[in-house]
């Protein structure tokens, strides 16, 4: 029997401001990337228009040491703040390729909403803020919610075989439900572009 390759422990360094020493990588998404992520385009449209497609909105920084079944990802979510019309700053969202994957997101600074959602129509959306995590099964849709006026950072991990598919919530016409502001708060509203998930 042939011994296993070990990977070596690595120390990550976890800012609350969002980012980690020693990542794997980072990607960036900018406001021209959004293109039809919020259900109010016009107020998408009008933010490009006035900051431009290059504005940084959020960016992941992850650590993986080696790809497959049995190994984790760990990473940051930084979602800057904002408003488009209604609607707060969002992260695309995805559901997992390997759809019973779960993951884990624990809130380091900023306040956020993390919306959550399944093909068959069930809907929760958990408020975190410092200190608060939200442990998310698998076989649910997830996407951050900057609904604070300062970076809403979170620390994640999750199976690095898991994968995420991102077309599942544009193929449906936005999640089931939005999160818009209501006065000093946050509130649910119903998406009426919304046809239901396509069972995969």
């Amino acid at each position: 029997m042939s011994t296993p390759v070990v990977d070596v422990p690595a120390l990550l360094e976890i800012s609350p401001e969002g980012g980690i020493e020693g990542r794997s990588r980072r990607y960036e998404k900018f406001l021209g990337d959004m293109d039809g992520v919020y259900r109010d385009d016009r107020a998408w449209q009008d933010a490009v228009g006035e900051r431009g497609t290059d504005e940084l909105v959020y960016w992941v920084d992850d650590h993986r040491y080696q790809e497959g079944a049995g190994a984790l990802i760990v990473g940051t979510s930084t979602l800057l703040p904002g408003r488009y019309g209604e609607e707060f700053a969002v992260t695309r969202g995805h559901l997992h390729a390997v759809a019973d994957r779960a993951e884990l997101y624990y809130c380091l600074s900023g306040r956020g909403v993390m919306l959550l959602e399944t093909l068959d129509g069930q809907s929760s959306a958990i408020e975190l803020t410092p200190g608060k995590a939200v442990d998310v099964p698998g076989h649910w849709i997830h996407r951050s919610v900057n609904v604070g006026d300062e970076p809403f950072v979170t620390l994640f991990c999750y199976a690095a075989d898991a994968g995420q598919d991102y077309e599942v919530i544009a193929e449906a016409g936005g999640m089931k439900n939005l999160v818009v502001a209501d006065g000093d708060g946050w509130k649910l509203a119903p998406n009426p572009d919304h046809t239901g998930y396509r069972v995969r």
